[in-house]
Parts: C-alpha cells; structure tokens; sequence
C-alpha cells in the first residue's frame, strides 16, 4: 500500500493506459468484423454474376417449360403489331400508276380532279374555303412541267391531303382556312408561305412521319368531331399540337400566313340563339358559344416495307 501511495499517478496512468488499449482492441475487432461480412458479401454477388453470365438459358422441366412460353408471348406480340398495323393504313398516292412512275402530265391532270373533287366536297358539307383554294399546291397548279424528282414525293403529299381535307368534310367545320405541307419540290420555293409548313419529314426504324398544319374555324363540338376523326381514321394519323383561340382575335397572324391578299373572309355569324324561358318568373336559357379558331398539327405515320 505504501508503494501504491508513493506512486499513485504511475498507478492511475497504468490503469488508464491499460484501459485505452482495451477499447482500440475492441475497435479494431468490431472493424475487423464488419470487414469480414462485407467481404462475405461481395464475393456472394461476385459468385452470382459470374454464375449468371456462364448460364445458359434453359429449356424449363417437367414444371415449366420455358421454350412453350417463349412461342407463347412471340404469337401475342404478333397479333398485337397485326392489330396496330390495322390503324396505319398507307394513304394511296394520287395518281397511283400500277409501276410507281408519275409523269408530269398524269400528276398535273390528277391535281386539277382532285382540287376540284375537293372543292366540290367542302361545298357538299358546307365548309368555306379560301377563294380558288388549291390545298397547298398552288406552285404546281400552274405549271405545265413539274419538277421530275418531286413528282413522287408530291403525289404522295397529294393523297394525304385529301385524306386530311375529308376528315374536316365529316366534321362540318364552318371553314378550312388552310393546309399545310412540308416543301418536297424546287417548285415549291415559288410557291405561296400560306401553303407550307416549316417542318420535316422524320424517318425512324419503324416508319416515316410527315407533318401537316392545318387552320380552320368552328365551334367545340366540331373541333371534337375532327379529333375523333383522326382517332378513328384506318390511316396513321397523331395529332401532335392544338392551338386554340377565338375566331374574332386573328388579324396580324392571319395576314402573315396568307401574304399580302391577306386572310379569307370569315363565314357568315352564326345567328343568335332564341332565348328559351324555364317558367315564368324563371331565368333564361341561352347558348353563348364562340366561333373557334384552330391550328393542328398533324403526323401522318407511314410504316416502313417489311424487312
């Protein structure tokens, strides 16, 4: 006792010394430990991966046999692309020659039927068209020799237009103010702004899309007509943007779009509802809708030929 009194410090250091060394040894075992499981670990995961990448697919067993379920799930997404290709019918070219050769002369006498046939039918359904509208080809309705290396590309455009023109016939807008196309002919670049629309054809694996803009006016439930029109339409169509506004607010975008004849007359108003009274002393009824002013854009899809 009297040794640990004369050396109390050295016995308290030796005591805390003793102590310290205590805890970095039971540190270093719990990190050790934690090293060692997460050691394990990986090597789990690595014998996984490697098991999986030397795997070969199997055939199943007397449970599951995997090649029935692969024949199975090909058929299914068989049927559904044959389904799918049932609503992206190809718009047949106008003209449609038998050996895919369009002469200048069979496209310029196509045009003149069709714009005609177009115009007839917009007058059938009622719907106002610009005066003398040739649906976007004005450049080529004039001419007596087109462009031989757009005369393709131009009868196939010519096809989709009248696609498109005759969805807004079913519908019964009160106008179609314009169609317009992508430029595919030199002759184009002398052609009317109104008539074209600054876009491009895109082409993917799977098919070729083209766009068309098209500006016309009525009221809701004829806007809902035309988009139902396209939903079940046989051909490919994707409605890709809707601009709405009020039929009375186009004037400086309207002149823009037309050039310096400026826009078409606007149809006659529609004439105002008749009030209908519920009872006497009761409110009245009366339908206060707007006349609409509209601008799709429209994708035409065109599957690619099967490989």
């Amino acid at each position: 006792m009297a040794w640990i009194k004369r050396n109390l410090f050295f016995v308290v250091g030796g005591i805390l010394a003793i102590g310290l060394l205590g805890a970095a040894g039971f540190y270093n075992y719990k990190g050790w430990s934690h090293n060692t499981a997460a050691k394990d670990e990986l090597q789990k995961i690595y014998n996984e991966l490697n098991e999986l990448a030397t795997k070969k697919p199997s055939p199943g067993n007397e449970k599951i046999n995997n090649k029935q379920a692969a024949k199975d799930q090909e058929r299914v997404y068989r049927e559904w692309i044959q389904q799918a290709s049932e609503h992206f019918q190809p718009i047949a070219p106008i003209p449609n020659p038998g050996n895919n050769v369009v002469s200048s002369e069979a496209f310029a006498s196509a045009l003149r039927r069709t714009i005609d046939l177009l115009q007839h039918e917009a007058e059938a359904a009622s719907v106002v068209l610009p005066p003398k509208y040739s649906f976007s080809f004005e450049a080529q309705r004039s001419l007596l020799k087109i462009a031989p290396a757009s005369l393709g590309p131009l009868s196939e455009q010519l096809g989709e237009v009248k696609a498109v023109a005759e969805v807004f016939y079913a519908a019964h807008v009160n106008s179609l103010d314009g169609i317009q196309r992508v430029r595919v002919s030199d002759d184009d670049a002398s052609g009317s702004q109104a008539d074209y629309f600054e876009g491009h054809s895109v082409t993917n694996n799977l098919a070729v899309l083209t766009p068309y803009q098209i500006t016309f006016r009525s009221f809701s439930p004829e806007v809902g007509e035309v988009l139902a029109g396209f939903a079940s339409s046989p051909h490919g169509f994707i409605v890709k943007s809707v601009n709405v506004q009020m039929a009375g607010a186009y004037t400086a975008t309207a002149s823009a779009m037309y050039g310096e004849g400026g826009p078409p007359p606007p149809p006659p108003p529609p004439t105002a509802p008749t009030p209908m009274m519920t009872g006497k002393g009761g409110l009245q009824t009366v339908l206060d809708e707007q006349l609409l002013r509209v601008t799709l854009v429209v994708e035409i899809v065109k599957l690619l030929p099967k490989r």
